[in-house]
């Protein structure tokens, strides 16, 4: 990918072009660690949905294993998204060019760490199914986070549920027939395309993601991670760039 679009897409200026192009690639990614880690643990990892209902129903029950289990995912959701904001706001006050590409960067690490060492702790299954759970929480709590700082919070990437909402929504819009209304009390109904389209984009990348992201885990297993990875370092590689070259410079010079 070209440089300039490249400083662009994770640029401190932001710009909605550049969020629904970023957003993109991060629903792909999404799509891809959610179906991956299903394969891999049993459990999706990039909604917290799903998790909450089962503490509540593993609290009826009783069965406190399951229900210790769910309260970690859900706490390292939250811490990655905390930690997030952490790496934004620090990199802000420092007026580093990489506000918006420090998550991504720990996200790849962690990625390749998890390509790399999932084999050796899958052995051990008493640790390795909740340590894997922890991790994608992690991973997609810091993705949500930091694309929802970028966009204002319109844009999502982890989750389709209230993408898939937001095409309703858009397409009863669109659907909506504006009869004449007497002394014009309301003005006519209008969809916004521009966002239906982008909405259907996400959708579309995280479900395509999914299925690269299982297949990738079926036929190679846990070394898929690492194209993503790659992809989530050459989103953030320019700014990181930017932010490292004046330090190179000086050093060499002095």
């Amino acid at each position: 990918m070209p440089i300039a679009y490249l400083r662009h897409l994770t640029a401190r200026e932001r710009t909605r072009q550049a969020n629904s192009h970023l957003a993109g690639f991060l629903a792909f990614i999404a799509g891809a660690i959610n179906a991956g880690g299903f394969l891999a643990v049993r459990q999706y990892t990039s909604h917290m949905t799903g998790v909450l209902s089962s503490l509540a129903d593993n609290i009826a029950v009783g069965a406190l294993p399951l229900l210790f289990g769910g309260i970690a995912a859900l706490s390292a959701f939250i811490i990655g998204a905390g930690c997030s904001a952490v790496l934004i706001h620090w990199a802000r006050r420092r007026h580093l060019y990489s506000e918006y590409a420090l998550p991504l960067v720990l996200e790849a690490g962690l990625l390749i760490c998890f390509g790399m060492i999932g084999g050796v702790i899958a052995e051990h299954q008493w640790l390795y199914t909740p340590m894997t759970v922890s991790l994608l929480c992690f991973v997609m709590g810091l993705q949500n986070a930091m694309i929802t700082k970028i966009s204002k919070a319109e844009i999502r990437t982890t989750h389709v549920t209230g993408m898939i909402t937001d095409i309703g929504i858009e397409l009863g819009k669109l659907c909506y027939w504006n009869r004449a209304i007497p002394d014009g009390e309301l003005p006519p109904v209008r969809s916004d395309r521009g966002h239906l389209t982008l909405l259907v984009s996400l959708v579309s990348l995280f479900f395509l993601g999914g299925i690269v992201g299982a297949l990738g885990f079926k036929h190679v297993g846990y070394i898929s991670t690492l194209p993503l990875a790659a992809m989530l370092i050459a989103l953030a590689s320019v700014p990181m760039m930017d932010d490292t070259l004046p330090h190179l410079r000086r050093i060499w010079r002095g």
